[in-house]
């Protein structure tokens, strides 16, 4: 198995990517890397791994599409970045899968116009997984897409339950629809349009899903438009730095507290671990044909390896044929 590597993107690259892909090398011994970026600035950072030296391919890519610039533009100007030949190497099976932490308006372009879309699907989606103290929740989608039909939305519970079944395993993964009450007469008109299409959809759909029970294990998939995905995901995210922020200071505040909080460290630390986004990796772009998964953009080394270790699973659960079975089941039911 190959797996294609942007090594210059994110806030810590090519640092980061170069430390996970050897991280990623060690844990998976069949894996090989293809580590693209600034040859430059790549290679010198490739000492003291030389028990898996041999497993990774350097590809000269010094172009980088930033996130400063149209995502389009630079997928058909910039040939020469890791994102247009990463994404044609795995359109032409000289690479299994692609993983980047860099431009997530690149990642989807490239996605959609370089590797293609799974045949059926009318948009790609981005899916992150949720901590929610089990095995989390997929969110879809959170900001490929802010403007939605529908259509799109019934996709997006295809897609989500495809990635479930692939690579968590779950036999049966439950589809909510995010809104703002958990009756189905609630909502906007995209989610009233939508809430009798995902009854008749081939998936366990649950019904609405409220903002207060997204991280209530009430469902496996979260389904929304990006806008409304975005603003979920990045709120949590504040959420969670802001908490862990006031618990730091409340605990360091008396002599009572920091004994208190020595004793329960390991507590606070399995917590810590489980809300850890660097544990998850990534976000994986459903629906596309191809295994792709796009890392936080301040991504650190051990990030970077759980996305490839994300890829691999992707690869492995055989992802984009499922969405396939899944499509052609709902055009048998129609």
């Amino acid at each position: 198995m190959r797996i294609f590597v942007d090594a210059m993107g994110g806030d810590n690259a090519p640092q980061a990517p170069v430390e996970g892909s050897i991280e990623a090398l060690r844990r998976f011994p069949e894996l090989e890397i293809s580590l693209a970026g600034d040859l430059k600035q790549v290679e010198p950072l490739l000492t003291g791994c030389d028990d898996v030296r041999q497993r990774i391919t350097l590809v000269d890519a010094p172009e980088v599409i930033t996130n400063n610039e149209s995502p389009v533009m630079g997928i058909r100007t910039k040939k020469n970045s890791a994102h247009v030949i990463g994404m044609l190497q795995v359109k032409a099976g000289e690479a299994d899968g692609f993983v980047s932490c860099g431009s997530t308006g690149a990642t989807l372009a490239g996605g959609m116009f370089r590797l293609g879309r799974v045949p059926g699907i009318e948009r790609p989606a981005l899916a992150p997984i949720l901590p929610n103290g089990k095995r989390g929740a997929l969110l879809i989608d959170c900001g490929a897409n802010v403007d939605c039909k529908p259509e799109y939305l019934v996709q997006f519970g295809m897609m989500g339950d495809a990635y479930l079944r692939g690579v968590m395993g779950l036999d049966q993964p439950r589809v909510g629809l995010i809104n703002i009450g958990a009756e189905e007469e609630k909502g906007n008109a995209l989610v009233k349009a939508t809430y009798p299409l995902m009854e008749k959809a081939p998936y366990r759909f649950v019904g609405n899903v409220e903002a207060r029970d997204l991280l209530s294990d009430t469902a496996d998939v979260l389904v929304c438009d990006g806008f409304c995905g975005n603003l979920v995901l990045k709120f949590m995210e504040g959420v969670a730095g802001t908490l862990m922020g006031i618990i730091k200071k409340e605990l360091l505040a008396d002599t009572r507290s920091k004994i208190g909080a020595a004793l329960a460290k390991p507590g606070f630390r399995r917590v810590k671990h489980a809300m850890d986004y660097t544990e998850i990796g990534g976000a994986p772009l459903l629906g596309v044909q191809g295994a792709v998964v796009k890392g936080h953009g301040s991504s650190n080394g051990h990030a970077v390896a759980s996305a490839i270790a994300q890829c691999v699973k992707m690869i492995e659960g055989q992802v984009p044929r499922k969405i396939e079975e899944m499509l052609a089941r709902a055009e048998a039911a129609d």
